[in-house]
């Protein structure tokens, strides 16, 4: 497996790019494509082709490059198949997401300082350029995986409803606090050498213990969606998360500066750079973005509401004197 894992790795690629494409071409359409698709489809062509000639900065930028270029041009396709995209709706929101998206995954590497799942190649040796990468390439993971989503519910996958949920009880929402608390926990306080084999809870934990959060502040919540009969958002992250999984380790495998996973399962058997058991930690994580992402606008909208109402509770007291 290992001899083949770049043969493995292009086709599933093709496979990949093949079934977005035909999707796109051959749904209805009720937008054009905006110009920053166009953009985003010559960068990454572009920058594609240039990697050949061993562009240093290319090569050295290429996952964020490429990242930058599929979010413009998914963005583009979202708006062409329902006439309203995240870019075109709200370009505050929008950055909003991509800002997140930094502190966010900073979360996950200091799960990794403990548990040592990954590491990085090839940096920069200029500490400010060097940030830099980093900055730029954590904003692009919250905003590709929900670009994605969004692409594919707007390719109308995963919209037939099922039959609603019974109300989720407060006891049964209690527990999935508690077993978010754990999965996110015990990873970190065993051994380190047993720790390496429990990343798996971390790309889930986050789902058992801030939806059932998100529920009762009143917030997008999955479980709700389910009382309501719509599963769509759950299955369109989850396939959103194996799209974006199999170009992240595409465009990385290329790339410079990169990274490599070390922890100690099935090292032998991986796709581009990816352990092959890696790939199922994609759907969950992307779930686990929605969640998080959800979470903290939750949490800035009861914050804003709670300033507004002590600077009116704060008016009235001060009228009255």
């Amino acid at each position: 497996m290992n001899s083949a894992h770049l043969p493995v790795g292009m086709a599933l690629v093709g496979v990949t790019v093949g079934f977005l494409s035909l999707r796109f071409f051959s749904g209805p359409k009720v937008g054009g494509f905006r110009l920053w698709g166009w953009a985003g489809l010559v960068m990454l062509v572009l920058f594609e082709n240039l990697l050949v000639f061993h562009v240093g900065w290319i090569s050295t930028f290429f996952t964020p490059l490429c990242w930058t270029g599929y979010i413009l041009m998914a963005d583009a396709a979202v708006y062409s198949l329902k006439g309203s995209s995240r870019l075109s709706d709200s370009l505050r929101e929008f950055l909003l997401l991509a800002l997140t998206s930094v502190p966010l995954w900073l979360i996950f590497e200091a799960y990794n300082l403990r548990m040592q799942n990954w590491t990085y190649v090839g940096l920069p040796s200029n500490v400010a350029l060097r940030s830099f990468g980093y900055a730029w390439s954590f904003a692009t993971i919250w905003p590709a995986i929900f670009e994605t989503a969004d692409l594919l519910r707007a390719m109308g996958l995963f919209s037939r409803p099922i039959r609603p949920h019974a109300p989720f009880s407060l006891a049964y929402r209690r527990v999935l606090v508690l077993v978010g608390a754990l999965f996110l926990t015990l990873p970190v306080l065993v051994p380190v050498g047993f720790g390496q084999y429990l990343f798996a809870p971390v790309w889930v934990g986050f789902v058992p213990l801030l939806d059932p959060l998100n529920y009762a502040w009143g917030g997008r919540s999955l479980m709700r969606d389910w009382e309501k009969g719509d599963s769509s958002l759950f299955w369109s992250f989850m396939a959103g998360g194996l799209v974006c999984g199999v170009f992240w380790e595409f465009w990385n495998y290329w790339a410079t500066a990169r990274w490599l996973y070390i922890f100690p399962i099935l090292q032998g058997w991986k796709i581009f750079e990816m352990p092959l058991p890696g790939f199922l930690g994609f759907p969950a994580f992307a779930v686990e973005c929605f969640v998080m992402f959800e979470s903290v606008k939750v949490l800035g909208s009861r914050l804003l509401q709670s300033r507004q109402g002590e600077q009116v509770s704060w008016s009235s007291t001060a009228g009255s004197d």
